[in-house]
């Protein structure tokens, strides 16, 4: 866990797959928080493509960013998961982050043997906190 810590302090692009507009979803005040911390978020969902969020345009999907971010933040349902793995994998994100709830071991493991390291069932806002007591 070490490692993620320095990978948080080292990490500035925070792509948000499942990126919602609506202040009581954690698909926003998770990313908001991480936005407060300095991060830059890279809101993703084609229900709002279009709209702007944390300064930025939704866009519909990760290979629509023209960047591949430091952090991918999921906010997708794990059984959802397998339909955006082959977008993930052109992302290239540097650390996929499966927020708490989300569980998928084989789709963990094929972005683990492309090199994508992932952090399942866990809140990347809590863990945040945890790590460095905001």
């Amino acid at each position: 866990m070490e490692h993620l810590r320095e990978f948080l302090l080292q990490a500035r692009t925070v792509a948000v797959l499942g990126a919602h507009p609506n202040p009581n979803k954690p698909a926003f005040y998770v990313p908001d928080y991480l936005a407060q911390r300095g991060y830059t978020l890279l809101p993703v969902n084609p229900a709002y493509a279009g709209q702007a969020l944390w300064g930025r345009k939704i866009v519909a999907r990760l290979t629509d960013l023209g960047e591949a971010p430091d952090i991918l933040d999921v906010f997708r349902r794990s059984e959802a998961l397998p339909d955006h793995l082959e977008e993930i994998l052109a992302a290239r994100p540097r650390l996929v982050w499966l927020q708490s709830g989300i569980i998928n071991d084989a789709f963990a493991e094929t972005l683990r043997q492309a090199g994508i390291p992932v952090v399942q069932d866990r809140c990347l806002m809590v863990e945040h906190r945890r790590w460095f007591g905001f």
